[in-house]
């Protein structure tokens, strides 16, 4: 059961209420990270109901446009003035999955820190990966995932990344991923959110 009512409001697909709740948190001063965190809590919410059947394709569709439109009213709330740039890190959605919202977010807030993000979109093949590790020397690659039939693609992208010898971590992301699938795929850090994807750039650039 939720107690946060502006996850329960992306839960029950209550557009405008997640509208007013997000703009009411920031004028009591909450953190923009904190309001991602509770979208995210809805949303996860959202995806266990679609995998069990219990929400269609179009539910799912809504609450991705409900998030789009909060994440508007959030991003210059999320953009750090004083980043300047602080390095470079390659995010992508992998080969096979086309779903973009989780790795959108995790993009709009590591560009709001002050990241030089070089986003590859969806479905992205082993060999992009690769090359734009590569040529843009980022430290860290991100990479994102919500079909648990992708786990595959994923590894062979890691594995491709360690064969080249590139000095970079890998960072893997999706509402289903945890220790055992990062062993699995050998990842060096995994997150069930954004902001947890953030804590780790920060950590790697420090």
């Amino acid at each position: 059961m939720l107690t946060d009512t502006l996850a329960k409001a992306i839960l029950d697909l209550e557009e405008e209420q997640v509208i007013v709740l997000v703009k009411e948190r920031l004028a009591k001063g909450d953190s923009p990270l904190d309001i991602v965190e509770s979208l995210q809590k809805g949303m996860s919410e959202v995806g266990k109901l679609f995998e069990t059947g219990e929400f269609f394709l179009s539910e799912l569709v809504m609450c991705g446009e409900i998030m789009k439109d909060a994440m508007d009213v959030l991003e210059p709330h999320l953009i750090d003035s004083h980043s300047g740039n602080k390095g470079n890190i390659v995010v992508g959605t992998v080969k096979g999955d086309i779903h973009d919202l989780g790795k959108n977010i995790v993009v709009m807030l590591l560009k709001g820190a002050g990241y030089n993000v070089i986003d590859l979109g969806v479905d992205v093949p082993i060999e992009k990966f690769v090359e734009a590790a590569k040529e843009s020397k980022a430290p860290l690659v991100g990479m994102s995932v919500l079909l648990t039939g992708c786990q595959e693609a994923m590894k062979q992208t890691i594995d491709a990344i360690r064969a080249e010898g590139l000095n970079t971590k890998v960072i893997i992301g999706g509402n289903y991923i945890d220790e055992l699938v990062r062993e699995y795929v050998g990842a060096d850090y995994f997150a069930n959110n954004a902001s947890d994807g953030l804590k780790v750039a920060k950590q790697i650039f420090s």
